[in-house]
């Protein structure tokens, strides 16, 4: 009959349900949950595979950097071209999103539940263990609560419920879990400093984190984990370089916060006017920001953040920070992801295009080679691009591209 779905942390968490607000999930489960800017799909309808297994119309991808089983294709190489993703047809309820971490992936399911993969030397997978795992896997101290956002890091994971509680595992050893300690731990624990606030969104950079909250008074953004470059958005009191207890982030100028972003040692926050702010190290010719700074005046739909470099989609399908990217012929752009030092976008015709470092197969075109200009990505995937859209993601050294035919 399965797993029941009761586990030490959902009883710890039911028994406690007036005090708190983590609850566990009902028998209607919700399908689907609030992502950010990436809202959950729900339900995607399916049909039967030939050995009458339920295969839903949501399917991945993936590409690039591969040893440690980041690509979830069952293997540990690299792969130069695009492999399927094993096991994520096989949800009833569709994929709604994936985040990419360091060298592992989370995936969220239309109704809440979420699988891991990758890397687990730090316990980043959630999933008990110190271990690599080769395919998704479900993170079953989670399955009694359904899940609306999740973030991977370098080796750090997060998970928010859709009661508006935070949950974190992996390498805790810069306070980057916001525990009030450096330790790491291999299963989803409770952020407590949160209890009583409502968490919206989590973001994982390198070694550092910052949560997205939501209430009455309005939004707050706060930081913790690693500070040395300003990623915080804390001013450095020349003592602290990193925090291990939340800490809030100033300089919103008032504006609603509507998505929170981290990659590498770069934090940045879209507000609901498409107002950017950015602060961290900086990029190649911005200084670094210890605090919140405005990028440019232009309004922005979507953001995506790599190492040493980032992409914005304006509200006129562009992408533009500090220049626009070139060789484009006018197509308009709907989707776009940044890795440590690559980039991916969809166009509105379904194409996937790629461009960047690509020393692992990262840029999906068969071969190691860098490319400066966008490159179409042949998925390999059957009929007509134009009836077809993806979105896609990317971890440091590889890339991932979800299909749902009924997206945009």
């Amino acid at each position: 009959m399965g797993e029941p779905k009761t586990s030490p942390l959902c009883a710890r968490h039911a028994g406690a349900a007036k005090r708190r607000r983590c609850l566990p999930r009902s028998k209607e489960a919700m399908e689907g949950g609030d992502i950010g800017s990436e809202p959950a799909r729900g339900k995607v309808e399916g049909g039967e595979e030939e050995g009458g297994e339920k295969e839903s119309a949501c399917c991945a991808w993936a590409w690039g950097a591969g040893t440690e089983g980041q690509l979830g294709v069952g293997g540990a190489k690299d792969e130069l071209s695009p492999r399927p993703v094993r096991g994520l047809g096989a949800s009833t309820s569709g994929i709604s999103h994936i985040a990419c971490g360091g060298a592992h992936a989370i995936a969220l399911t239309g109704d809440g539940n979420v699988l891991t993969w990758g890397r687990g030397t730090c316990g980043q997978l959630g999933q008990g263990e110190l271990r690599n795992c080769l395919e998704p896997s479900p993170v079953k101290s989670l399955k009694c609560f359904t899940i609306s956002h999740v973030s991977a890091g370098w080796n750090h994971s997060g998970f928010v419920t859709d009661s508006g509680c935070l949950f974190t595992c992996g390498d805790g050893s810069f306070g980057q879990l916001g525990h009030g300690d450096r330790q790491s731990c291999s299963s989803p624990r409770e952020v407590a400093f949160f209890a009583s606030q409502n968490v919206m969104q989590i973001a994982c950079g390198m070694r550092h984190s910052l949560a997205l909250i939501k209430g009455p008074s309005g939004d707050v953004v706060f930081g913790f984990g690693s500070g040395k470059h300003g990623q915080l958005g804390v001013p450095a009191d020349g003592v602290s370089k990193s925090f291990d207890l939340p800490k809030v982030v100033h300089h919103f100028e008032n504006d609603s916060v509507e998505t929170i972003y981290a990659n590498g040692d770069n934090s940045t926050a879209l507000a609901a006017n498409g107002q950017l702010y950015i602060w961290g190290r900086g990029f190649s010719g911005r200084l670094s920001a210890c605090v919140p700074q405005t990028v440019s005046s232009l309004r922005f739909s979507q953001v995506a953040l790599g190492w040493n470099h980032a992409l914005a989609l304006t509200d006129s399908f562009t992408i533009s920070v500090v220049r626009r990217v070139p060789l484009l012929d006018g197509q308009r752009v709907v989707h776009i992801a940044a890795g440590a030092e690559h980039s991916v976008l969809v166009t509105e015709n379904g194409a996937v295009m790629t461009w960047g470092w690509g020393e692992h197969g990262q840029l999906g075109l068969g071969d190691t080679l860098d490319q400066t200009s966008p490159q179409v990505v042949n998925i390999g995937e059957t009929g007509s691009l134009a009836q077809t859209r993806f979105r896609v993601f990317c971890g440091s050294g590889f890339s991932l591209a979800l299909l749902n035919h009924s997206w945009f």
